[in-house]
């Protein structure tokens, strides 16, 4: 599973012109997944996640398409987080929670993932751009995550410095905190 920060929901303070071209962007990319023989051929169920209330109509009308198009996918997934905060989503799930009326304290790991927009614990968290912060992505699922911090800018990043990552990645010892 690859999880994409496609926009936070901070990101939404942005002008008003720069938001107009970048729903453009995210709406034209998500068509381009409809017509993706990669897609197809790799089977890759495709997940638009994140406060759709907050989305352009047309952009939440591709992502629609897109995931019922791409649900029967089984051999990975690509979740795309788009107006997306770590924050938000745990106080959402925690909401979600009481509503359901499970109020047994302590609530236990496995029944609060349940309600997390991305159940699966991240194994890396990749950060371009040259900061050293998570930036409210993934904020309880990245726990034990290796995190490695990329000088390069997002649109500028490789698959040559992604192979570079992976084999730092698979030389690192998880601990699980201990």
């Amino acid at each position: 599973m690859i999880s994409v920060y496609a926009l936070s929901t901070e990101n939404l303070g942005r002008s008003r012109d720069e938001l107009k071209n970048l729903w453009k962007v995210y709406r034209e990319n998500l068509k381009n997944v409809l017509r993706s023989e990669e897609i197809r051929k790799n089977q890759i169920q495709v997940r638009v996640l994140g406060n759709h209330n907050l989305w352009r109509s047309d952009v939440k009308k591709a992502a629609k398409e897109v995931m019922i198009n791409t649900k029967n996918y089984t051999k990975s997934v690509l979740n795309i987080l788009l107006a997306y905060g770590g924050q938000s989503e745990i106080v959402g799930s925690m909401n979600t929670l009481i509503k359901k009326g499970i109020r047994r304290i302590p609530i236990a790991r496995d029944a609060f993932n349940k309600f997390l927009l991305v159940k699966k614990p991240v194994d890396l968290v990749i950060r371009t751009g040259g900061y050293h912060r998570l930036s409210n992505f993934l904020l309880f699922q990245s726990a034990y995550a290796e995190i490695y911090f990329s000088d390069t800018l997002w649109p500028d990043f490789s698959k040559k410095e992604f192979d570079k990552i992976m084999k730092w990645y698979f030389t690192q010892k998880k601990k699980f905190g201990k």
